[in-house]
């Protein structure tokens, strides 16, 4: 008697905690949907472009206001990085990709249970399933982050020669970047958005040095800072700029050449073992019906 009294009173102690905790949360009201600057930008177009987000968009949004009361502060500054670096990915903050792991965990757990139920799956398939869909959204904004990265990476020294070649013709540098811009075939390349972007800090009064530093924030990459690191030390020492571009474009350019060697000689390596395995099952294949008679013709003897 008294052990039931007690379970009864751990399950009224849990049942009282899950509703304190559900009302503190309920307390805070959805976040509002950005409408300004990059982030109301990439929600705008995320939103007309429809589909799943379109549909979870504002169960989202209310998640997100029961997670800005957690004392979570590093994992937020670690995901407003990645957000960062992936350009600020459908206009998320650190609170919405939180909160869009949460949803799509639960998601999961529900059509986990569903097949559970009905194809006598294991319940542990359901627990993985549950980690796959919390760490899904992270892995979309780190992958749109490297993709990012590689865009830029591959984009990077023409833009800087024609940056050199605005500059041989009289042009200074926000107005070889804005050259690029306005003439580019995309508007949607990350090169020219992120370009874009340094422009418009410039008219806005940042300084070209605190512009490009933001630059190389949003992609640390290695030809980035190099790129942001020889524009300012020129800018201080009062070198000509379309020389030293016209320089590093060279430099980027031997760079990603060897890159692209060691690549294709890791390629090689690699390969041998495909190669290896395909051989074996071609001798296989060809010996096999020799063994089977020769194994036959034994047993029989």
């Amino acid at each position: 008697m008294t052990a039931r009294i007690i379970g009864y009173a751990a399950l009224a102690c849990i049942g009282g905690g899950l509703f304190v905790v559900t009302f503190i949360l309920g307390r805070n009201p959805p976040v509002e949907r950005p409408e300004l600057g990059s982030r109301g930008l990439k929600r705008r177009r995320a939103l007309e472009e429809g589909g799943i987000f379109k549909a979870f968009e504002p169960a989202m949004r209310l998640v997100a206001g029961w997670m800005q009361g957690l004392p979570i502060h590093q994992t937020r500054k670690n995901m407003q990085q990645q957000i960062t670096y992936a350009g600020d990915y459908l206009g998320l903050s650190a609170n919405e990709l939180l909160a869009l792991c949460i949803l799509s965990s639960v998601s999961f757990a529900a059509v986990g249970l569903g097949m559970s139920y009905m194809a006598d799956i294991p319940v542990i398939m359901v627990i993985f399933g549950v980690g796959l869909g919390a760490y899904l959204p992270i892995m979309q904004v780190s992958g749109e982050a490297q993709l990012r990265f590689k865009e830029v990476n591959r984009s990077l020294p023409t833009a800087i020669d024609l940056a050199s070649l605005c500059m041989g013709a009289g042009l200074d540098f926000p107005g070889a970047l804005r050259q690029i811009v306005e003439k580019s075939s995309s508007k949607d390349k990350v090169l020219v958005e992120e370009l874009g972007r340094i422009l418009q800090e410039l008219e806005l009064g940042h300084t070209r040095r605190k512009a490009l530093e933001g630059f190389a924030e949003r992609v640390p990459i290695e030809a980035v800072k190099d790129f942001v690191g020889t524009v300012v030390q020129a800018e201080a020492k009062g070198t000509p700029l379309a020389e030293v571009l016209s320089i590093q474009a060279r430099m980027l350019r031997m760079r990603r050449s060897v890159r692209a060697e060691e690549s294709a000689a890791k390629a090689g390596l690699m390969m041998m073992g495909p190669l290896m395995m395909m051989f074996m099952c071609i001798i296989l294949l060809l010996l096999g019906p020799f063994v089977v008679q020769w194994m036959g013709t034994g047993l029989s003897g």
